[in-house]
């Protein structure tokens, strides 16, 4: 049964979140527990920071999305991030709004958030408890050599583009997990497609080792946080190049095409929420993205090129083709 506001104070609340991190690292002065965190950041490297938020009604649905998924996601956006910048993630800060002190949902959030904290070796060096409708905001930090940041910027006319994993998968996941109902349990179906959308959704995979090789190999990068047929254009502009996007090279997993059929190209546009890398690199590093790949154990899709120019133009078996869906966005209509 949940806890009511009598049963845990703020302290409690929050020692329940830090029994749950690793150990603090050597170059953390002063951690959680008093007023403000102190760090030593490594010499001749560049700090890299970003912040995000997760909003319960717009970012997960408490109903049918499980806690531990909440407190990955909250970290996993931002590592993307870094990812996308070729940095290493260090430390993290965590602010968290509760409508009441639930120590189940707490528990369970702790152990996802933490459990990704481990595999990437980020510390959580502070935050900010508060009473309020449910959010998440996620500050974190990690380094780069100077002069090996990854940009958006960078790419230029003759480039080839690049992404990384399946694309699609995670949109369908939500698309399944609303059409489901609110329960926390994965659709059931004989092949687990579903199950598997379904978790790539919910717990995505940030690529922060492939963020750290292309450091040498990408001339520009971007994380796929609201689609490719949003982000894309955004690394395009940025470089001041036009982007041509082949439809049919776009990479689609077994459990996108056997849930979404014909349609499973539109999701792989379209869709968001993937954390995948779109990243451009010159043709002759071809080879040694491929090692890299595999390396890193990533799988890598060459989709297009730059061009000169302005725009995203979208190309179907050699024709230039029209999409009428517009890209994500906050405050579009």
């Amino acid at each position: 049964m949940a806890d009511t506001v009598a049963d845990f104070t703020e302290a409690g609340l929050i020692a329940r979140i830090q029994e749950r991190l690793p150990p603090a690292p050597a170059w953390m002065v002063v951690g959680i527990g008093d007023d403000a965190a102190v760090v030593e950041p490594e010499r001749n490297r560049l700090e890299v920071l970003s912040v995000d938020a997760l909003v319960e009604g717009v970012h997960f649905d408490r109903a049918f999305t499980p806690p531990a998924a909440v407190g990955h996601r909250a970290l996993a956006v931002n590592l993307s991030d870094l990812a996308a910048m070729g940095a290493t993630p260090a430390w993290a800060l965590l602010s968290l709004n509760l409508p009441r002190p639930d120590e189940s949902w707490i528990g369970e959030f702790a152990h996802g958030f933490a459990r990704l904290a481990r595999e990437h070796e980020v510390a959580l060096v502070g935050g900010n408890l508060s009473r309020g409708p449910l959010s998440i905001t996620v500050q974190l930090t990690g380094q780069v050599p100077q002069g090996t940041a990854l940009r958006r910027s960078g790419a230029r006319a003759g480039d080839e583009l690049w992404v990384s994993g399946t694309l699609g998968d995670a949109a369908q996941g939500l698309v399944l997990r609303r059409a489901e109902g609110r329960t926390p349990a994965p659709p059931a179906d004989a092949d687990g497609h579903a199950a598997w959308l379904c978790a790539r959704f919910e717990y995505p995979s940030p690529r922060v080792a492939l963020g750290l090789g292309l450091r040498q190999l990408a001339s520009a990068c971007i994380d796929l946080s609201d689609g490719l047929l949003a982000d894309l254009p955004r690394l395009a502009a940025a470089s001041g190049c036009r982007a041509e996007l082949d439809i049919e090279s776009l990479p689609l997993s077994p459990a996108l095409r056997a849930v979404s059929g014909d349609l499973a190209w539109q999701q792989a546009l379209a869709g968001g929420e993937d954390y995948e890398l779109c990243f451009a690199a010159s043709a002759a590093h071809s080879p040694q993205l491929q090692e890299l790949a595999t390396a890193v154990g990533v799988p890598l899709c060459r989709c297009g090129r730059l061009r000169e120019g302005s725009g995203l133009e979208l190309r179907r078996a050699g024709t230039v083709i029209q999409f009428a869906q517009p890209p994500f966005d906050h405050f579009g209509a």
